[in-house]
């Protein structure tokens, strides 16, 4: 059984708000110093398929990633976990795309791995929340997708999901190929030891350009985007307070009550 995991290299989000300045000429948030991580619900997508794989199931887990060169660490991250091996998806072409762009190359990548029974993404991107990178993938496959997982397992040739939902939980059935978007109700993942890390390094690792995957450039990155980002900025705060006098508590009151009908608040 093939399993591909698709990861995504953050900026740490618990780093403070106040290390970043947003250039509003490019439309970009800017770090004064840059720590880079896997996103948490991607690595509990990790997580998911290594239990998988301890409940008995024979797999093959493949790590799957579009990003800078920098990526390539996560990569080894999950290598040193206990994945076979690894994909990553670095061009300067990929640069600057939207959740559509990268779907598109997510999935020609996985047409290309070939056979793959399951796709497990993170719920969402910590860094941008959107949530739709996983469900484009698992359109442009033709595959069903179960989302929010807390608990994924197979039992009888099936997968067998059970999705957090706002109320409590729900089991969901589904056959194979299928995707599944994993949720933090997942729980705590594990850690690599020192003897997987050192192992992580001789396991295979390719890297894949848009060209590799039968894509042109246009359909990827930035030219390949369908969102428009009109605005990036940091809102500014303006506060003005005004001053209710009067020679009583009488005479104040009333100035109030005067004034916020003047402002049409009541």
């Amino acid at each position: 059984m093939r399993v591909v995991v698709c990861v995504k290299q953050i900026l740490d989000p618990d780093m403070a708000a106040s290390v970043f300045t947003v250039d509003e000429a490019t439309n970009q948030a800017v770090p004064f110093a840059a720590r880079m991580v896997i996103s948490p619900f991607d690595a509990q997508a990790i997580e998911v398929a290594m239990r998988l794989r301890d409940a008995g199931a024979s797999i093959d887990i493949t790590v799957l990633s579009l990003g800078a060169e920098s990526a390539r660490a996560i990569v080894k991250q999950c290598l040193a976990l206990g994945a076979d091996d690894g994909v990553l998806l670095t061009d300067n072409a990929y640069e600057g795309g939207d959740s559509c762009a990268t779907a598109g190359a997510l999935a020609a990548a996985i047409r290309k791995i070939g056979d793959v029974d399951l796709v497990l993404t993170g719920r969402q991107a910590a860094d941008d929340d959107a949530g739709v990178v996983g469900l484009g993938i698992a359109e442009l496959l033709r595959i069903p997708a179960i989302t929010f997982a807390a608990d994924v397992r197979l039992a009888g040739g099936k997968l067998v999901v059970e999705r957090a939902l706002a109320d409590g939980a729900e089991t969901v059935e589904c056959t194979l190929p299928a995707l599944v978007t994993v949720s933090h109700e997942v729980g705590a993942v594990r850690h690599a030891s020192l003897r997987e890390t050192m192992k992580a390094a001789r396991k295979p690792m390719q890297t894949w350009s848009p060209a590799d995957l039968g894509l042109d450039d246009a359909e990827v990155g930035a030219r390949g985007a369908r969102r428009v980002l009109e605005r990036l900025y940091i809102p500014k705060s303006v506060v003005e307070c005004e001053y209710v006098t009067g020679d009583t508590p009488e005479g104040q009151a009333a100035a109030l009550v005067a004034r916020l009908i003047e402002a049409k608040v009541i």
